[in-house]
């Protein structure tokens, strides 16, 4: 079965928006290098690498269901936060909006009966709470942190230490 038109665009927006979010990320781990604080700076670049696996799931999908990947022009991103935890406070409400988004293409699947594509957003619908949940993590350790900046720097060695993003899928990711 063929994916819709309506279903395809919603996820090639999602594929699109997947990328700009890579960009909020890059943005962000250019803004801590500047701010001599490399190992949060580290924490972000994975997390642009996160966002291109997804963005690449998204692209597999399209193809794998006989649709036309569409790529569009992507914003620009911020570039300047007050504070570490400003930038934190913006990741995190930047993954609730991509789970709001996600959960509406799968409302939207849910509605054509389209399975396929119900279960391939499984995947998201769990890698979303993880998002949310390591973003607002960070976003309250620098609420706690304050002023202190052993207690930043301590952070900044923690995140410093996280390992690769996973690799981009090359194999089908359908039945």
């Amino acid at each position: 079965m063929e994916i819709s038109k309506e279903l395809a665009d919603m996820i090639n927006d999602q594929l699109n928006f997947e990328i700009y979010s890579g960009y909020i990320y890059l943005a962000m781990a250019a803004w801590f290098e500047d701010q001599n604080l490399a190992g949060i700076a580290h924490w972000m670049e994975i997390q642009f690498d996160e966002e291109y696996a997804h963005a690449m799931r998204f692209w597999r999908h399209l193809y794998e269901r006989g649709a036309k990947v569409e790529l569009k022009a992507i914003e620009g991103p911020k570039t300047e936060w007050a504070s570490p935890l400003e930038a934190f406070e913006d990741a995190y409400e930047h993954e609730k909006l991509v789970t709001q988004r996600i959960y509406k293409i799968g409302e939207l699947a849910e509605e054509q009966k389209d399975r396929a594509t119900l279960s391939f957003l499984n995947w998201f619908y769990d890698e979303q709470v993880e998002e949310e949940d390591k973003t607002m993590e960070i976003r309250d350790l620098l609420k706690m942190i304050g002023d202190s900046i052993p207690a930043l720097l301590q952070l900044d060695a923690k995140l410093g230490a996280r390992g690769e993003a996973p690799p981009v899928p090359q194999e089908s990711t359908g039945p």
